[in-house]
């Protein structure tokens, strides 16, 4: 009795010789689509890591690679992916269910090992963000439209569409809006790493709700 209400089961007083699958198929389904969610993070993880923005904590004698001894493979994420999917595959066969929530386990301690050497590659991400001006392309034609300025998407679109964009052509373009002294500077000030919109906000809100959380 202590070990059912420890682990919140409840006695089922009527039944047949098979018991209802109704409560089953609804746990395999949230745990499915819980996994389903977890691959996609691996593959995301994963493709963070192909592009530089993440490095891997070195682990002594582990192999990254049977070719290239220089490569630091994403290993613990492509276990991860691998065992979630092969999951979601038993959690439809009835007579194989331990065998999902094995493979369940082992996903996500590989995601939990994988997610724990992760380090951020921050001159990286800067260096990517440098390159990449044009995401500005949306802060002014938002405060084109605030002040009237006729076709700002269109005016941006003919400004950056498929072309290489530099700081120049950005400040340049500015230059010649007739909107406010004031919001000609403030966007001249930006750039890719501080166009964050209210992101900054959001998060100190989100800290602020977390250490409540915790109190």
């Amino acid at each position: 009795r202590d070990r059912e209400n420890r682990l919140h089961l409840t006695f089922n007083p009527y039944t047949i010789q098979i018991e209802p699958h109704d409560y089953m198929a609804e746990l395999f389904n949230a745990i499915t689509r819980a996994n389903t969610i977890l691959i996609d993070l691996d593959r995301d993880i994963w493709g963070y890591i192909s592009l530089n923005y993440f490095k891997q904590q070195l682990k002594e004698g582990e192999v990254g690679s049977s070719t290239m001894p220089h490569k630091v493979n994403p290993i613990d994420f492509e276990n991860s992916e691998g065992n979630l999917g092969m999951a979601d595959a038993f959690f439809t066969v009835l007579r194989n269910l331990g065998v999902a929530f094995g493979y369940s386990i082992v996903g996500y301690t590989s995601l939990e090992r994988g997610m724990n050497k992760l380090r951020l590659n921050e001159e990286a991400i800067a260096a990517d963000l440098d390159q990449s001006w044009e995401v500005l392309a949306e802060a002014i034609q938002t405060v084109m439209r605030r002040y009237g300025v006729p076709h700002p998407y269109e005016q941006l679109k003919a400004l950056t569409r498929g072309k290489g964009i530099s700081p120049e052509t950005i400040h340049e373009f500015v230059a010649t809006l007739d909107i406010p002294e004031d919001a000609k500077a403030s966007l001249q000030k930006l750039t890719p790493a501080t166009y964050i919109g209210l992101a900054a906000v959001s998060y100190t809100h989100l800290r602020a709700h977390e250490t409540v959380l915790d109190l």
